[in-house]
């Protein structure tokens, strides 16, 4: 959890299954230390509609029905935690790496979190959140039928399910305060760690 340079905001990695509540937990993170959120499906989104030259070559492949290579997704990751929103504040990287390669080609180009968080959460409990959650076409906004239903008939009406969001995909499963509690703790003893690393070198 040591920091390699005593200015550096937090850099922290989440990872955790589907409907196991990184979107929630990222949501809480950057609200209280304000960090820069970045999604690798978001930036993959952002780039193909923006029409650069990653997301021109992402989306040959994607439009093929095949996955985006590793080398254009870092390459993306990379470049958004380059920019300077990221590097002033700090960020949370939300479900990246997935695997090991991703990893090593991240940590190649000088980007290592401070903290590593996976949420964890017992399949059962994953397979009852997915098959609940519904998305409303219209927002973008994630309901679940049961734990996070819609405001209002009209919205309840206009709902879809994702088509991976079946019961055939599949200690997050406690409270979403209390895992954020969790987190919560670990962040501060890091902030306070980096405090006391810098008012030493100081």
């Amino acid at each position: 959890m040591a920091s390699t340079s005593t200015s550096r905001p937090l850099r922290i990695m989440i990872s955790g299954a589907p409907t196991s509540g990184k979107g929630t937990q990222c949501e809480l993170i950057t609200d209280k230390y304000g960090l820069v959120h970045i999604a690798a499906g978001d930036l993959l989104r952002a780039e193909i509609s923006s029409g650069s030259e990653n997301g021109k070559r992402a989306k040959e492949y994607m439009d093929k029905g095949q996955l985006v290579p590793d080398e254009i997704v870092v390459m993306m990751v990379k470049d958004r935690l380059m920019q300077p929103d990221s590097q002033e504040k700090g960020w949370i990287l939300d479900g990246y790496p997935r695997s090991l390669s991703q990893a090593i080609a991240l940590k190649d180009f000088g980007f290592q979190p401070d903290l590593f968080i996976l949420l964890e959460v017992p399949e059962e409990l994953l397979v009852e959140r997915v098959v609940g959650r519904r998305l409303d076409p219209v927002t973008g906004k994630i309901y679940h039928l049961t734990y996070s239903p819609p405001e209002s008939d009209e919205i309840a009406s206009r709902l879809t399910q994702r088509f991976d969001d079946t019961e055939e995909k599949v200690d997050g499963s406690v409270l979403k305060e209390d895992v954020f509690a969790q987190i919560d703790k670990a962040l501060s003893n890091l902030v306070e760690q980096k405090t006391a690393s810098e008012s030493v070198a100081a």
